[in-house]
């Protein structure tokens, strides 16, 4: 009898290459381009995070008696940065250059300087024990830290969180039923929400005082895949590339389709990173890819010009 494991891989698989058949390949990405694994084992990976001023991505590993993130130094050497993290999923590097992180099993957002070996500074942002699992988490210029936090089992009690500058707490929406993945862009005007019961994408405007308004459906994509919607990245040119159903989706900013990218296993999130900014790194079940694209990622450029304010 085929198990349930394989039978999803071979679902996800066929739904890729129908896509692939059938979508063109993004002109955001370089032409002859292919995926690069750059790490793998059996354990479910997630939740990466660049660096730009020392080089490094980190990304989350699950495996069923640990949860870790892990460090890839700029030679492609993988180490463990943190364990037993109490499920942290989503990570996010904030304004000021900490690595924010919502912890699922902990029911925690938490922030982390970025020592070399592992996390100084610890701060626990928010402890809510009635929070289902935390899953994903952003930050905007303004300070504002959204998360996710979904009720996978009963899909009623679902929510999309800020915590303010000044650490007000505020369950901002309800009417997505499994939010999962979460970006806001480059200039906080946005928030992106990934819905991984409705199979698509909503788009929220952010208000100026933070709060958010009246969500619209962003992108739903026409295919056979029925793998969740999940984590986000947008690039300079402001398209947003989304994981999930199959691969990654990237589409302009207006909602149009730009291009697609099959991935053969279940694709959890993405990040820009590399010296120039212009390497996508993928995180999936037991693989970590890399492909090289002809944009950088939105926020490499800004966050490059505050490394060097700050330096002066």
């Amino acid at each position: 009898m085929m198990n349930w494991r394989w039978m999803m891989f071979l679902t996800l698989a066929c739904g890729c290459l129908r896509a692939a058949e059938s979508l063109p390949w993004p002109e955001t990405a370089e032409p002859e381009a292919v995926l690069a694994q750059v790490f793998g084992d059996d354990r479910f990976f997630g939740g990466p995070a660049w660096d730009p001023r020392t080089q490094i991505l980190y990304f989350t590993a699950f495996s069923k008696t640990n949860q870790q993130i892990l460090q890839m130094m700029a030679d492609g050497k993988v180490t463990v940065w943190l364990n037993q993290t109490s499920g942290i999923n989503g990570t996010f590097l904030s304004n000021s250059g900490r690595l924010l992180a919502a912890q699922a099993h902990g029911h925690r957002i938490m922030s982390y300087g970025l020592g070399e070996k592992g996390p100084t500074e610890v701060k626990t942002l928010l402890f809510d024990p009635t929070l289902h699992q935390p899953n994903d988490l952003c930050q905007t210029p303004r300070g504002d830290i959204y998360f996710t936090d979904p009720d996978f089992k009963e899909r009623k009690t679902s929510a999309i969180y800020r915590i303010a500058p000044d650490g007000q707490v505020t369950r901002e929406r309800t009417d997505v039923a499994v939010p999962n993945g979460i970006i806001a862009s480059p200039m906080g005007k946005f928030l992106y929400v990934a819905d991984s019961d409705a199979k698509r994408w909503m788009v929220y405007p952010i208000l100026k005082d933070g709060a958010l308004g009246d969500g619209t459906v962003f992108f739903k994509p026409e295919t056979e895949s029925t793998m969740d919607p999940d984590g986000m990245s947008m690039d300079e040119e402001g398209n947003v590339y989304l994981t999930g159903m199959g691969g990654i989706w990237v589409v302009h900013p207006k909602g149009r389709l730009i291009g697609f990218i099959p991935i053969p296993e279940i694709c959890s999130n993405l990040a820009f990173g590399g010296t120039d900014g212009r390497t996508l790194y993928i995180t999936c079940s037991s693989k970590l890819y890399s492909l090289r694209m002809r944009v950088q990622g939105a926020s490499y450029g800004r966050r490059i010009w505050q490394i060097f304010r700050s330096a002066d």
